[in-house]
């Protein structure tokens, strides 16, 4: 299986394979996100460590069970090679309706397929009032192409 844009990444290709990420996660669609990583694609997301795309999918559908109305914008940062590290914020909220905002930054490792291989987020949420929300797009579905994404107002 391959998933294109491949690696050696330029600055075109990997913004293309961030927002391919971004529009996948936005779906909130576990089996989706899950076909970009390899089998034995190795994660840390917060404190937890898993390995494979089951673990994957299973991590994926616990979060969105408990992370409702989630929205997320990812921005390239840096790329080099078959390496990849993006800035990303989401905001989502609880079962009690508290808004939140979460930021953080991935690095990304990809093999010669194009399918992620390793990922590592380090993540933190702020409580957020309701009217403070700044993503307001039509969810589950990818960001509108006409938003700005995180440049024009990172925080």
């Amino acid at each position: 299986m391959s998933r294109p844009p491949l690696p050696p990444f330029t600055r075109e290709t990997a913004a293309q394979k961030a927002r391919m990420a971004e529009d996948a996660w936005n779906s909130r669609d576990p089996e989706r996100v899950a076909l970009a990583y390899t089998e034995d694609s190795v994660w840390r997301n917060r404190s937890e460590f898993f390995r494979g795309r089951e673990a994957i999918r299973a991590f994926l559908t616990r979060k969105w069970e408990k992370e409702f109305d989630y929205r997320l914008i990812k921005d390239l940062w840096a790329f080099d090679n078959n390496r990849i590290a993006v800035r990303f914020q989401y905001e989502w909220h609880d079962a009690d309706g508290r808004w939140h905002r979460s930021y953080g930054n991935e690095q990304w490792e990809f093999d010669e397929h194009g399918l992620m291989r390793r990922r590592e987020a380090s993540i933190n949420d702020v409580e957020i009032a309701e009217k403070d929300r700044r993503f307001r797009w039509m969810a589950p579905g990818p960001r509108p192409a006409d938003d700005g994404g995180l440049s024009e107002n990172p925080f």
